[in-house]
């Protein structure tokens, strides 16, 4: 199911993309939760970030990861409606 918000495409409602082509923000999600329906972008355009866990990860990455998410816990919690949830889920 294709959804096209303000002249973008998007896989479906809650189903985050690369945004490449966006001077800034690398990814947008078209996020729904009831009626409301609301574009976010997040994450910096070019940033390395910690990306999945992954076998064998440095120490330094996992103090990176952990750092993340508790400087950003309480806008975590929001919800789907939130930049600093999707990034969470995506790239962290």
């Amino acid at each position: 199911m294709a959804v096209e918000y303000r002249g973008e495409k998007f896989e479906g409602y809650n189903k985050p993309k690369r945004t490449s082509k966006h001077p800034t923000k690398s990814h947008a999600v078209l996020a729904k939760e009831g009626d409301t329906i609301k574009l976010i972008r997040f994450g910096e355009q070019g940033a390395s970030t910690a990306g999945k866990p992954k076998e064998g990860e440095s120490d330094r990455m996992k103090k990176k990861r952990a750092s993340f998410k508790a400087r950003h816990a309480k806008n975590i919690s929001k919800g789907k409606m939130s930049a600093a949830y999707w990034a969470d889920k995506e790239k962290w």
